[in-house]
């Protein structure tokens, strides 16, 4: 990086690149075929320019540390920061994932020691922490259940994976991807209707998909018939830990009949969650499905830790290196921090903030299904859409309150649907205000609702242009002018 002499008209500029814009690089030996045509567009910036339009971004952004997020079903929790200095401490954030296990034993211990953790909040006997992400996990635990089927001989017959209505959109992504179909289970008053699953269960059903607590918030109480009436077909149960939180160390998805499970970390253990960064999807499997874990298992040898690959039934490895450590080392130290009884308060608190909040709210839009709830609640907008205003309206109108909306037209089972959690770190002055917030904008004219957000840097922007014709970068700004809409 050199310093040139600026024009009059400009401030002081660091050069970032080792030419000009637009020239050529003369690198000596590279083959012609390799030779840039022309230069890199390397937009001429200062560095106070740079530091201050990236301030600005992360002023204009939501996030955990300035306001709550009430997207239900993702559990966005406030990420201790104990826990992000242990994560970037040299010993953790510098180690490389093909450094030989004999320089990492502190690290392995670490993952291996969050493992047995995580076994006891599954109830499920052995955990991989491979997977990247959620889906990433679902996947993974639909691979186990193909190579579970072949070995049985039952590939060719148990080609079904059944879904409630109320399925997260990955489940039958991932059962795609894993070469299933899949077929559709109804709810009734908001849970899986148990006559409707016993009536598709067949020689065909491989597994049944299910998240408990549910999208709606609602424990399924009818789970030991539901996991008897799938295993009773000969098919597996899969449980998606999305809503973990509203159960931490209370009950667990080995206790309900379930074969094989993922968990994101980066919901209900508190590590960083949003906006595209690393995720952590652990896989957890009972007996049946254990073998079929990807390589490769951390094992305890006396005192030293090695990774083991040899594995007959494993589905083999699904990504690089073991995981996210970093990630993991954040879930550990909140597990350890919590302890046993403090997870169960995690739960139990979840479980108070939201049918506390869901009450308050519930005076102003309707809320389907039973009153008592977990972790999360819905309420339907649909009485709104007499003013002319829908969901969409009011969750902008959040925004201009400085709080973040709700999850909105999901499930889709409830018209006009607002799914709103805020978990355990939210206090009771921090739902309130929400509730405030939330009174200010549901009461507010058509008018306004329509024209929100207002205090934003950018106002209402028509979402199916933004998606077809993106701006995703300076060049295309520079490009395309006039499509810019002032803010």
């Amino acid at each position: 990086m050199t310093f040139r002499q600026a024009r009059w008209d400009e401030p002081s500029v660091w050069d970032l690149a080792p030419s000009g814009p637009g020239e050529v690089p003369n690198v000596p030996g590279l083959p012609e075929r390799f030779r840039r045509k022309e230069g890199v567009r390397w937009p001429e910036l200062s560095e106070l320019e740079v530091v201050r339009h990236y301030t600005r971004l992360s002023q204009m952004n939501f996030g955990i540390d300035t306001s709550p997020y009430a997207l239900g079903s993702c559990t966005m929790k406030y990420n201790p920061k104990v826990s992000e200095l242990l994560a970037r401490r040299p010993g953790a954030a510098d180690l490389h994932p093909s450094q030989p296990e004999s320089t990492v034993q502190g690290a392995l211990e670490i993952l291996w020691r969050l493992e047995r953790i995580l076994t006891k909040v599954t109830g499920l006997s052995e955990v991989s922490l491979q997977p990247a992400a959620g889906a990433h996990g679902e996947y993974a635990a639909l691979l186990m259940v193909r190579a579970y089927l072949r070995d049985r001989g039952e590939l060719g017959s148990r080609t079904e994976v059944l879904l409630p209505d109320t399925a997260h959109g990955t489940n039958p992504a991932s059962a795609a991807m894993a070469g299933f179909t899949t077929r559709e289970i109804a709810s009734k008053d908001g849970c899986v209707d148990l006559a409707a699953l016993r009536a598709a269960v067949s020689e065909k059903t491989a597994c049944f998909m299910l998240t408990n607590p549910n999208t709606a918030g609602l424990f399924e109480s009818e789970i030991l018939d539901i996991a008897q009436t799938v295993h009773g077909a000969g098919g597996l149960l899969y449980y998606d830990g999305a809503n973990l939180n509203a159960i931490l160390g209370v009950t667990h998805p080995g206790r309900m009949g379930f074969d094989v499970a993922h968990l994101n970390l980066h919901k209900t253990f508190a590590t960083p969650h949003g906006g595209g960064g690393p995720g952590a999807g652990v896989l957890a499997a009972g007996e049946t499905l254990a073998p079929y874990l990807p390589v490769p298992r951390i094992v305890k040898r006396g005192r030293k830790f090695s990774l083991d690959y040899d594995r007959p039934k494993s589905i083999g490895k699904i990504r690089a290196g073991y995981g996210s450590f970093g990630l993991d080392l954040r879930a550990y130290a909140f597990a350890l921090a919590h302890g046993e009884e403090g997870l169960k308060h995690v739960a139990r608190r979840a479980v108070l903030n939201s049918n506390y909040l869901g009450a308050r709210m519930g005076q102003y839009l309707p809320r389907p299904f039973r009153p008592l709830v977990k972790h999360e609640f819905l309420l339907s907008g649909a009485p709104l859409k007499e003013k002319g205003v829908r969901t969409l309206d009011l969750a902008k109108r959040l925004l201009d309150e400085g709080v973040h909306a709700p999850t909105i037209y999901f499930p889709s089972l409830v018209e006009e649907s607002l799914m709103v959690e805020l978990p355990e770190t939210e206090s009771k002055r921090e739902l309130d205000g929400y509730f405030d917030a939330f009174v200010r904008a549901v009461t507010d004219t058509p008018e306004n609702l329509h024209a929100a957000p207002r205090n934003l840097a950018v106002s209402r922007i028509d979402e199916v242009r933004a998606a077809r014709e993106p701006l995703l970068s300076w060049k295309d700004l520079r490009a395309a002018p006039a499509k810019v809409e002032a803010p």
